[in-house]
């Protein structure tokens, strides 16, 4: 056994004197809410993007954001995941962490995942081992330079690939993979960090009307055990997955409610559908 095998077999991140994870605070959801939005406004060059912002996550539920291009989806995203500052208003992670006082990757590691529109995966790497580097462990050069996969981890990772649907792929380079398939890993990729909030934009374009309907199943899947906030387009998407729908316009909310009662509402139909009520 040469002397790197040796090292990995003694710092066995099941052997380790201390945790291979990341030690996460406690949140405070008991009075069910995870994610506290308070009056918040951001501008840029004298536009408001968003404006006196007041929006409520439940614990575990699953939420749809729309709105126009220019509502303030994305921006409201960047101020959650640290990207964006404020201008004033508040943004609490359960009841006592101030999200406005971390900075982006603490807030990654609080346990707040973000999927972009456009997948980001290791194309050169297996499906299986961009899902090994994404998951809750130290990411020291020496540590990850000499730690093996513990069992858990590895058990961890199988549990991931049989959410997202690609256990047939788990040796296949990410590059080969469809479009359809790279969302799913990326979204794999962000429940290896095991996160309480899963922030996905837009996450089936540019997809068949299969894939759509997987990443439908999907996501209604992950929905208790993760609170997942999407942001979205499609609305025959939206409509097939949503239990609350919030309408952002103007950096503000507009309506919140049932799909059925968002699509009857008057000021949507008016601002968002672009339709007389």
């Amino acid at each position: 056994m040469s002397f790197i095998e040796q090292t990995r077999e003694f710092w066995r991140r099941d052997k380790t004197w201390f945790s291979s994870g990341q030690t996460r605070p406690y949140v405070d959801v008991s009075h069910q809410v995870i994610l506290y939005i308070e009056g918040l406004s951001v501008s840029f060059d004298g536009f408001k993007a968003l404006n006196e912002l007041n929006l409520y996550i439940n614990d575990g539920e699953l939420r749809c954001l729309i709105g126009a291009n220019g509502a303030g989806k994305t921006t409201l995203m960047d101020v959650i995941t640290g990207k964006t500052p404020c201008d004033q208003g508040s943004v609490y992670f359960g009841q006592d962490i101030n999200l406005l006082e971390h900075s982006e990757p603490k807030i990654a590691q609080l346990g707040i995942g973000r999927k972009f529109q456009k997948p980001t995966v290791f194309a050169a790497h297996t499906v299986f081992e961009n899902l090994e580097l994404s998951l809750n462990t130290h990411k020291g050069i020496w540590f990850t330079l000499v730690a093996k996969l513990s069992t858990a981890e590895s058990d961890r990772i199988d549990e991931v690939l049989r959410t997202i649907g690609l256990e047939q792929q788990r040796n296949m380079l990410a590059g080969a993979l469809s479009h359809g398939q790279k969302q799913w890993l990326e979204i794999g990729m962000l429940l290896a960090a095991e996160p309480r909030i899963l922030l996905i934009d837009e996450p089936v374009a540019g997809m068949t009307a299969q894939e759509t309907e997987r990443t439908a199943e999907l996501l209604t899947s992950l929905a208790g055990k993760h609170t997942v906030v999407v942001v979205e387009h499609d609305m025959e998407f939206v409509r097939s997955i949503a239990r609350t729908v919030t309408v952002l316009h103007q950096g503000a909310v507009l309506a919140e409610g049932s799909m059925d009662s968002i699509q009857n509402n008057p000021d949507v139909i008016e601002v968002y559908l672009g339709e007389e009520p």
